[in-house]
């Protein structure tokens, strides 16, 4: 019975002193992603600004944005329904001198292979909400992009 007695405190004192280790670790490494400072980076990529400038050669008229979110896009009244789309960027936004949107540019690159169910989603939602969507998988020349919006 005394054993017993025994054991059961050494196994207490044992938890306490686990979950005690653990606490320090998780606010050792809470202190850490603090101290992070963070950098600027570029907005766009080097293939991003090249599609950007060919899309500002090809459509003069036009006011073209760049990564663009959803939440700019569309809206919701349900939270669940926003949380959907809420952090969700579209590369380029052509919209006429009213501010009217044209078309949602997708330059799709490497990472976008075997995610095509995914950017299916995508373009269906935006669709849904009455966009355009024009994919391409390389940078166009200025004459595609032209008729693409003629």
């Amino acid at each position: 019975m005394k054993t017993a007695y025994i054991v059961t405190i050494v196994i207490a004192i044992s938890i306490a002193a686990l979950i005690a280790i653990g606490s320090i670790a998780v606010n050792s490494r809470r202190k850490t992603t603090f101290r992070e400072t963070p950098k600027k980076k570029r907005i766009l990529t080097n293939r991003e600004e090249a599609m950007y400038n060919r899309l500002c050669k090809a459509l003069p008229d036009a006011v073209i944005f760049a990564q663009v979110s959803f939440g700019a896009l569309i809206t919701a009244k349900s939270r669940a329904v926003r949380n959907t789309f809420d952090r969700k960027i579209a590369d380029f936004v052509i919209c006429n001198k009213s501010m009217q949107v044209l078309s949602i540019i997708e330059l799709d690159d490497s990472s976008h292979q075997h995610k095509e169910n995914q950017d299916k989603a995508r373009d269906a939602l935006l669709e849904k909400c009455g966009y355009r969507i024009i994919r391409y998988k390389n940078i166009p020349d200025i004459d595609q992009v032209k008729n693409d919006f003629t």
